[in-house]
């Protein structure tokens, strides 16, 4: 259970040295949408070509992946049901709340769960692939729309997501691992060092949100806030556990690699989106944070129940 403490002390510590620079008034409220900005346009992008071009592509087609999306589409469907029907939430919120219910943290904090729980970091390749090549692209692509007030052609709304950096990144990426080819170490090692950036930055500014921002559940609805931790925490690995065991026969380790990675906390990315497009911030930001806190008691009884 060693990484899984290791990995949750260390975003935590982290995030705290966000708020510490916002508490003591070192960076403002200008900082924080300037390290969104770098980790959306520069350091994430230059991750994704790297982390993508060493992955092995050919594990999305697999139990865990079934299992993975049945997850995120429950989730995210119950979500979206909702906040239409009853909550009224325009689509760019709405987007950002399905988003925040089932789009797992699977990198800076899915990896090395997968390494040191599960013992190898390739079981959270299948999810990683599947949010940076599907999930991704496509809310990206309604939140363009959004912003840009809708009523766009189905060709522009389809090519959309070839103009925004973190998909041409990814794109980039599997072209690389599907091919084998490497790129030469003059472009490789600056994208590697940008790409160290990613993570630190989307931490920080999340941190330095969370001091300046509006307290718990000020700024939202409770109950919406209730919901989206819910789906993340519960909804969705329970719903992958029920795929994989039920449907698809998958038992002992492998079994425990899928519900572990269903439940994952809400990635931190999904902030930098949210402050991006300025939707649904706030809800994103809680979702995270008591995500985040209460995905570490979740993953710990998991690996017990089922390891």
């Amino acid at each position: 259970m060693q990484g899984v403490i290791t990995g949750f002390v260390t975003i935590g510590v982290v995030i705290g040295v966000g708020a510490l620079l916002a508490h003591l008034r070192i960076v403002d409220a200008g900082a924080q949408q300037v390290l969104s900005r770098i980790a959306f346009f520069v350091a994430s992008p230059a991750l994704m070509v790297t982390t993508l071009g060493r992955a092995d592509v050919h594990q999305v087609l697999s139990a865990n992946l079934v299992a993975s999306v049945a997850g995120v589409v429950v989730a995210a469907g119950i979500y979206i049901a909702l906040a239409r029907l009853v909550w009224r939430r325009p689509l760019g919120d709405t987007t950002i709340g399905a988003l925040s219910s089932a789009y797992v943290n699977a990198g800076n904090l899915g990896i090395p769960v997968a390494s040191y729980v599960l013992g190898d970091a390739a079981y959270v390749a299948p999810t990683l692939l599947l949010q940076l090549l599907v999930m991704q692209p496509v809310a990206l692509a309604v939140l363009d729309s959004d912003a840009r007030g809708g009523g766009m052609p189905w060709w522009q709304f389809a090519l959309r997501p070839l103009k925004n950096p973190l998909t041409v990144g990814s794109l980039l990426g599997v072209v690389l691992s599907v091919t084998g080819w490497t790129l030469p170490t003059i472009v490789e090692d600056p994208l590697v060092l940008l790409g160290h950036m990613a993570v630190p930055s989307m931490l920080v500014a999340y941190g330095v949100a969370l001091r300046l921002g509006p307290g718990l559940g000020r700024a939202g609805s409770v109950s919406e806030l209730a919901t989206t931790s819910t789906l993340k925490l519960l909804v969705q690995p329970v719903v992958a556990w029920l795929v994989a065991s039920v449907v698809l026969g998958v038992e002992g380790h492998a079994l425990l690699a899928i519900v572990v990675t269903s439940a994952l906390p809400t990635a931190q990315n999904i902030f930098v989106h949210a402050t991006r497009y300025d939707r649904a911030t706030v809800l994103a930001r809680d979702t995270i944070l008591i995500t985040t806190i209460g995905s570490v008691p979740v993953i710990l009884l998991l690996a017990w129940l089922l390891g």
